[in-house]
């Protein structure tokens, strides 16, 4: 088959631009669709054509599937690209796609429903001999079952809710008196949040590691991994930095871990791109399965820094039909890879939320620095999506040089008109338990957040002075400049 000719992106923000630039590459046109709060988005501006789909609400717009599939036909898509999030993961849209005779650039929809609910693909997972968690594979009404099996495994404990993500419908428990208001609280969000209330129950491993394995699979039955990324910088349960590879994973433990993840794929009759997402536990050396991803994901850029594979093409090639074109022994990891998510919020008020209008804007350059993003100066950051406005990529030969990279990278990246998780970045990478490599998914704790923050105030008091400063320098050059008499004395000053 043919690569696709003509793809529309289900999609908007960063994750649409960056699917934009892969099609363009491979010289397949491009359609966005965008809600009436996107109108002037940069994907809107990127595309060869654009539609509005509805108003600013995702429920109305970027959700709305028979919308999206009638755009297609009419605009001759013959392929979609649903990104991630929204309806990246729904299986019935999937199949809306094919019974449209479209292309879907992702995974069968069989695929995505056994692994889209957590309860289902732990039960899939433990008969396929891949260790998960001890908890339940089906979900829980009953509060007494609840409170049973919660005694059972003993606590702390994780309520999870089974068509989740993001850290939406999840809850920690420390003790009996707060299970069953936590159980309540979970069905809620989870309700609210997915359209299902369905919530199970897992044992807490105790600051684990978060690690995910890259999965690619094509249609001919050949599946690879392309080596671990550490998602362990977390907050609220959402992922805020990652790094590849995983600084504390023993050699023989990722050998282990990444043949299981492709064990995993090929248990669901996965195709095209996936992330098998682990719990590891450092101090006795073991991990668990937690989910899988069915889709792309966002920190997808660090593993095409150290692998050289650009998973946005080979999702369309696979989509395709080709087979893959190199195998495991083909793939290597080289260097070290960080990402940093931009989001508009503040970090030193506890994540709050900031849209608005972007002021001014400024990325960082130079060797080894990528930025994917949705925004311009001009642009607003609505307050209905997500509030990832960019991702900042950078990779080094080793993990020290990436460090240094992205602390360097840091200090260009200005973003003016709202506020940004920017400045937690330039302290975090400074902070010395993350130089070494030492942390985990609680690491993000009030006391540390409280450091790491006042730091970063600092840091920003440092920069005001600095450019006041400068200022004041300018000035001074400028008004010696305009008198002759000041030439020997500018001159001196710089010897």
């Amino acid at each position: 088959m043919p690569l696709p000719r003509k793809v529309l992106i289900a999609n908007r923000g960063e994750i649409a631009v960056r699917v934009i630039r892969g099609c363009h590459e491979l010289d397949i046109r491009t359609v966005a669709v965008f809600s009436e709060a996107d109108r002037n988005a940069l994907h809107v501006r990127q595309a060869y054509q654009a539609v509005c789909i509805g108003p600013a609400p995702s429920a109305q717009s970027y959700l709305q599937a028979e919308r999206i599939i009638e755009v297609a036909l009419q605009t001759g898509a013959d392929a979609i690209h649903p990104g991630y999030g929204f309806l990246s993961e729904n299986a019935r849209f999937a199949q809306m796609v094919l019974d449209a005779g479209l292309i879907w650039v992702g995974p069968p929809p069989f695929s995505i429903e056994a692994m889209g609910s957590k309860t289902e693909s732990r039960r899939r997972m433990q008969e396929a001999g891949v260790p998960v968690v001890p908890g339940t594979t089906a979900r829980i009404d009953d509060p007494a079952e609840l409170s049973r099996v919660a005694a059972e495994i003993g606590y702390p404990v994780m309520l999870k809710a089974s068509a989740g993500g993001g850290g939406k419908g999840m809850r920690e428990v420390a003790s009996p008196d707060q299970l069953h208001s936590a159980f309540a609280a979970a069905r809620s969000e989870a309700l609210s949040s997915f359209g299902d209330d369905a919530v199970y129950i897992e044992k807490r491993v105790v600051n684990p590691r978060h690690v995910e394995v890259q999965v690619l699979a094509d249609a001919h039955g050949t599946t690879v991994h392309l080596f671990e990324r550490d998602c362990s910088i977390q907050r609220r349960n959402q992922k805020v930095v990652e790094e590849t590879p995983c600084p504390v994973l023993p050699e023989a433990t990722r050998q282990a871990m990444t043949a299981v993840a492709v064990q995993a794929a090929q248990a669901v009759g996965y195709v095209g791109a996936g992330t098998i997402e682990f719990l590891y536990d450092p101090a006795n050396d073991s991990f668990y399965f937690l989910e899988m991803n069915t889709r792309l994901q966002v920190e997808h850029p660090i593993t095409e820094a150290i692998t050289g594979i650009d998973l946005v093409q080979a999702q369309l090639r696979i989509a395709g039909g080709e087979p893959l074109w190199f195998s495991q022994q083909d793939l290597v990891m080289r260097g070290h890879a960080i990402e940093c998510r931009v989001y508009a919020e503040d970090a030193g008020d506890n994540w709050s939320p900031s849209p608005g209008l972007v002021t001014g804007y400024r990325e960082p350059g130079g060797p080894w620095v990528r930025v994917d993003t949705g925004v311009y100066q001009g642009a607003t950051v609505p307050i209905y999506y997500d509030p990832m406005v960019a991702k900042l990529v950078v990779w080094g030969q080793d993990r020290d040089d990436c460090i240094r990279r992205t602390r360097r990278a840091l200090l260009e990246y200005r973003v003016r008109g709202i506020r940004t998780s920017i400045p937690f970045f330039r302290s975090l990478m400074n902070d010395p338990d993350f130089l070494a490599g030492q942390y985990h998914t609680g690491f993000l704790s009030p006391q540390r957040m409280a450091d790491l923050t006042a730091a970063a105030r600092n840091d920003q008091l440092a920069t005001v002075a600095a450019a006041i400063a400068s200022l004041e320098r300018d000035h001074q050059l400028t008004r010696q400049d305009a008198d002759p008499a000041s030439t020997d004395r500018w001159r001196w000053s710089f010897r």
